[in-house]
This record gives C-alpha cells, structure tokens and sequence, in this order.
C-alpha cells in the first residue's frame, strides 16, 4: 500500500455503520439479530445483547473460525456465523436479522417473487431452513448446509435470515433487497395479483 493509499476500514466500523441502516430499515427490533466480517482467519461478531444502532468497536467479539472467542462475548448466534464461514470461502460478511414482511410470507406458505432487476441481482436465489431452535448447532450446520449450495439469502424458518456477502456492503444490499421483495410480493397478494408475478432472471452487464 503506498502512503497515499487509505488505510483499509475496520470492519468493526463498516458493521457499526450497517447496524444503524438496518434499524433504520425496520429489518430487526431491539436487541435480535447479529453481524459478522471475516478478519483473516477470524471473525469480528456483535456480542451478546447489544443492539445493532448502537454499536461501536467495543460491541464486538473476535472469534476464530474454530469457534473460540479470543476477545469478548459473542452473540448466541455465533456458531451460525463460524459454520457458515467455513463452508464458503468466498463470504466475507454475514447479516443476520429479522425481516418482518420476508418472514410473514414464508410462514404462511408464500414464496418471494423477485419482482424487479435489483432483486435478480441481489438476491438470485432464497434457501429456506426448517424451523430449528435459534443458537443450536444444529440449525448452524443447516444454514450452512443451504449456504453451501449457493445460496447468499438464506430463510430460516419463524426465525431470521442470514444473508452473505463477499464484503459487508454487498451482504447489505442483499439484506434489503430481499425484504423489499417480499414487501412487494406481498403487496401483489393483497391486489389478488401475486399470479401475475414472475422471477426475473439475474441481469447481466456488459
């Protein structure tokens, strides 16, 4: 890096930043949900009841990919996070949270349409995991189970979310997308309309 390069962000900072948009968003309430960026062979991750539009460098746990925590106290969810680094490299970034609309859909045995370009792109694909009680390992090893065959949004059942993304800024948008599909899926059910929908294909740039 020459001196005129910037000095890379802290993550601790870009998840601070993160958890105050998703707050902001209405995409979890009080203290649920928790975030995570890969540091190296490592983890930063909110810690144990801390709330995600009043986080600061301090809110945060290091943990290493064997699970154990080096500095702080994790979030329940840890393991979640460490399974799910672990079986894809390429995910530099986990937002896990409570989307209401997403969540409501899916309960009720509605799929989420893609309606628009952005949600192609974003989202591509949802995994769904059955109903497992939150912070056990084994709905850990079933999310990262889903995440393993592609998937970047993943549902899991009457609980949350865990969205991927090879850097905080993507698994963001993603996050967003997701919940803005299935506001506007949901908005088509109530015009009796939902049929009408189809899933976009990803676009592709030149």
């Amino acid at each position: 890096m020459s001196p005129l390069d910037p000095a890379p962000a802290d993550p601790r900072d870009l998840l601070a930043r993160v958890g105050a948009d998703v707050v902001r968003a209405g995409l979890v309430v009080g203290s649920g949900g928790n975030l995570s960026a890969r540091a190296g062979d490592a983890l930063w991750v909110t810690g144990a009841g801390t709330w995600l539009d009043r986080l600061t460098r301090s809110s945060f746990a290091r943990v290493s990919l064997s699970g154990t925590a080096d500095l702080g106290v994790p979030s329940t969810e840890v393991a979640l996070h460490v399974a799910t680094y672990r079986a894809r490299a390429d995910v530099r970034a986990i937002v896990h949270l409570h989307p209401q609309t997403a969540l409501l859909l899916d309960a009720v045995g509605e799929r989420i349409r893609l309606v628009t370009t952005d949600h192609a792109y974003y989202v591509r694909r949802i995994g769904v995991v059955p109903y497992l009680p939150p912070g056990t390992a084994a709905l850990a090893l079933a999310a990262a189970s889903v995440a393993a065959e592609g998937y970047d949004c993943v549902l899991l059942r009457r609980h949350g979310c865990s969205v991927l993304g090879d850097s905080v800024e993507m698994a963001l948008r993603r996050a967003l997308n997701l919940e803005e599909a299935a506001r506007l899926t949901y908005r088509a059910l109530a015009l009796g309309r939902a049929d009408a929908l189809t899933d976009l294909e990803p676009p592709t740039f030149a």
